[in-house]
């Protein structure tokens, strides 16, 4: 092998697959990186094998009033002199390509030994037998959803937070993926609160019907991390033991958890006697304000709303008490209380769409729901206080 690419472009593509290498494994072939250099460019693998990443750095393009050999250096791979593969070590050459301040590179291979070199300064890796690196999936012709990346990107954070992180709740430790409709639909629940939104998406390829899929946090997250254009359209395919995510540059593939997603459905309140409207960043900044009083054996605030104005109170023993008011626009009974944990509640008005945020309920032992968007519902189980 004998490349020539651009030191940026080359590092950005080790960054993105180090995402998912393992920095010490059971098995040490996966602390590699496999680079497979063609005449149309260089691909990096790199796996985990729950997570697989496939990033492509094509040949660079020529700019307008260069001559045809001459390749723009920020466009990716400038020349392939030979092609082949290498499997060497992911992080040390993370690092020394971060680290080297030539613009451009030459990765090349002799014998058992892998070349980095930039201006003067080199860097001499010991490769690992191609075959003992795991084969990683590629997309094929099989059916897709297409989806704006930026769009994507936001539902996925508008529901990622929500998914258990504590173990004992497998199948709730990622986000449901569904397709119905001309739509996808992210959900995720930790059991005591819930996020969901959905986002428009075009089906591609067969019409068999996508199957509803429970993706990792960190491979969602992963996938957000190689959608470098907001306005690319990403295409998702939803397999029965993957999921895979395209970009024009990369290819994630994340293993699905096997498990039973809750009935979400069943939670949402369908109708509800209590509705309020308040401005959302000043509903946080009160939130804040009273939460400080209140301590991890007690961690509730109560809401207590009336016509027009929304008072906030907390307590703790061996701390002590606070109380806020604001605005607010409440339509329901004379009078309507619940209580909340308010890290729930800021954690989802980080992610407001909006400068209204509206709240329904029934009882104060009834769940709350949070409109914070369009198509962008969150729904929190309410606290039992003493009064």
């Amino acid at each position: 092998m004998k490349v020539v690419c651009d030191r940026e472009k080359l590092r950005e593509g080790l960054a993105i697959v180090n995402n998912v290498v393992p920095s010490k494994s059971p098995k040490p072939v996966l602390e590699n990186v496999c680079l497979v250099a063609t005449i149309d460019g260089l691909e990096i693998l790199g796996t985990d094998l729950d997570c697989s990443v496939r990033f492509r750095i094509p040949i660079g393009e020529a700019r307008e009033g260069d001559s045809k050999d001459e390749k723009v250096l920020r466009g990716g791979v400038l020349r392939v002199d030979e092609p082949g593969v290498a499997v060497v070590p992911a992080r040390v050459a993370l690092d020394f390509v971060r680290d080297l301040s030539a613009d451009e590179v030459v990765l090349s291979t002799q014998e058992n030994t892998f070349t980095i070199q930039g201006g003067e300064d080199r860097c001499e890796l010991v490769t690992v037998d191609r075959d003992e690196f795991p084969v990683i999936a590629s997309f094929g012709d099989q059916a897709t959803v297409a989806v704006q990346g930026g769009a994507f990107t936001r539902v996925v954070q508008r529901t990622s937070f929500a998914a258990a992180r504590e173990a004992g709740r497998y199948a709730m430790h990622g986000v449901l993926t569904e397709y119905e409709d001309g739509q996808l639909r992210l959900v995720a629940t930790d059991g005591r609160r819930l996020a969901m939104a959905s986002i428009p998406a075009e089906r591609r390829g067969p019409t068999e019907r996508a199957r509803p899929a429970i993706v990792p946090t960190k491979g969602m997250q992963l996938f957000c991390r190689v959608i470098s254009d907001p306005l690319e359209s990403v295409q998702l395919h939803l397999g029965e033991n993957q999921i895979g995510l395209k970009t024009k540059n990369a290819e994630i593939f994340a293993r699905l958890i096997d498990g039973e997603f809750p009935k979400y459905s069943a939670v949402i309140p369908r109708e509800t006697h209590n509705f309020l409207e308040a401005d959302a960043d000043m509903l946080a900044r009160k939130l804040r304000l009273v939460a400080n009083v209140t301590g991890v054996e007690a961690r509730a605030v109560k809401l207590k709303a009336e016509k027009t104005e929304l008072a906030l109170f907390g307590q703790s023993v061996g701390r002590g008490e606070a109380r806020a008011r604001m605005d607010c626009d409440f339509k329901g009974t004379a009078s309507a209380e619940i209580a909340f944990n308010p890290d729930y509640l800021l954690e989802g008005l980080k992610n407001c769409e909006g400068s209204i945020v509206k709240l329904e309920f029934n009882e104060k032992t009834s769940p709350g729901k949070f409109t914070l968007g369009e198509n962008y519902v969150y729904i929190v189980m309410p606290i039992t206080v003493d009064a």
